[in-house]
């Protein structure tokens, strides 16, 4: 008895063969579909790039960990030089001293400009004044020079970043010796790329500028297809937007096309799921709308099906489906 009333619900839930429905109807047609297949793909750096030191002496301060976001000519770490410190000071006092042979030779050259309008000396005792007044006033300039320089490898003591990125790894801790030129912080440029590694037999669907998507939902593009097999799969480098919240190295699942192939997708609303089975309400010629289990695949939206899924099995071209 209990069965019985099963059924009978069963086939109150389904339309009246006699029912027609003239709005919502969906005809069923073939597509050609974008095949998709799942690959995986790692978060590279075009290119890895090197802090390095200018001058020699010991790591004052570290100002950056692994995993940092730094910014172009952002100071990294700080070279500290007691000899520079020391020559900064003894050029300090050298001019101070050359500063008071040229403030001599100033005043002997005033009082030989006097002396000579008054007649009193010779034009050979102005012209030797003058003289003693430039090689003071040069004497001056180059020590002051001098001293320019040294400040400068002062400020050269900071490790600033070439480029702007994030941070792979310290290479030296506060405290050490360094020389010139020795690195110490290597640095992911920020425009990462994803290194895709695509089985052989896909490669003949693989081409520059054709469409990629993440589990995400980010897409992007195929921008270099490298021309050489390696251990039986395709090199490619994909451009996403929005890669920077990725670590560098991270693998992440990636749908690429994988040929064409015909299939029905149809409105998501149009399946009704009962009992655990995937139904749809086909109309036939006279009218009569009936139910018919369909086997649902994975949801494709389209341009003119945005809710669209794909039908694996249980229709036919042109069939017409009417909304539930």
């Amino acid at each position: 008895m209990r069965l019985f009333f099963f059924f009978l619900l069963v086939f109150v839930a389904v339309a009246n063969p006699g029912e027609s429905f003239a709005q919502g109807d969906f005809t069923v047609k073939s597509r050609r579909l974008q095949d998709e297949k799942a690959v995986f793909a790692t978060v590279e750096s075009v290119h890895v790039i090197a802090a390095r030191t200018r001058i020699a002496g010991t790591l004052a301060d570290v100002a950056v960990t692994e995993g940092d976001a730094v910014r172009q000519d952002q100071t990294l770490a700080k070279v500290g030089d007691e000899k520079l410190a020391l020559q900064i000071g003894g050029m300090d006092s050298r001019i101070h001293s050359l500063k008071a042979q040229f403030d001599k030779a100033q005043t002997d050259l005033d009082r030989a400009k006097s002396l000579f309008a008054s007649g009193t000396v010779a034009k050979a005792r102005l012209d030797e004044a003058q003289t003693q007044y430039n090689i003071a006033q040069s004497a001056l300039v180059a020590g002051q020079a001098d001293r320019d320089v040294i400040r400068r490898q002062v400020g050269e003591g900071d490790v600033l970043a070439p480029v702007s990125g994030r941070v792979l790894s310290v290479l030296v801790t506060q405290g050490a010796v360094v020389m010139p030129g020795e690195p110490v912080a290597l640095i992911a440029e920020e425009n990462y790329v994803l290194r895709l590694q695509v089985p052989e037999r896909h490669a003949r669907y693989l081409k520059k500028g054709d469409s990629i998507r993440l589990d995400d939902g980010k897409t992007g593009k195929i921008v270099t297809v490298y021309p050489k097999i390696e251990n039986g799969r395709v090199v490619a480098d994909a451009v996403v937007e929005g890669l920077g919240d990725y670590f560098v190295g991270e693998r992440v699942r990636v749908r690429i096309s994988g040929g064409e192939r015909q299939a029905f997708v149809v409105p998501a609303s149009y399946v009704v799921t009962r009992f655990g089975i995937d139904h749809v309400r086909l109309k036939g010629a006279d009218g009569a709308v009936m139910e018919a289990p369909v086997q649902m695949g994975v949801a494709v939206p389209l341009e003119d099906v945005p809710d669209g899924v794909e039908i694996l099995s249980g229709l036919r071209d042109g069939d017409v489906l009417v909304t539930p």
